[in-house]
């Protein structure tokens, strides 16, 4: 899951994302049992998930090179 499609080393960007993204999930566990979350840092995590998987994503349309 957190390797690349092309020689299967493990991504830092997938792995930032992965990680951001379970920072939002704690930082929903946690509104849900009654503290408070910071709305700028949970703001922050989301905009990384976001443009993290925008990045992985747009990895799947770019041109590949040809080995030779």
């Amino acid at each position: 899951m957190l390797s690349d499609g092309q020689n299967s080393s493990v991504s830092s960007k997938r792995v930032i994302t992965f990680l951001a993204f379970l920072v939002c999930g704690f930082a929903l566990v946690a509104d849900i049992y009654g503290y408070k979350v910071t709305p700028s840092l949970f703001d922050s995590m989301i905009y990384l998930v976001i443009a993290g998987l925008g990045f992985t994503a747009s990895e799947k349309f770019a041109k590949k090179e040809e080995q030779k």
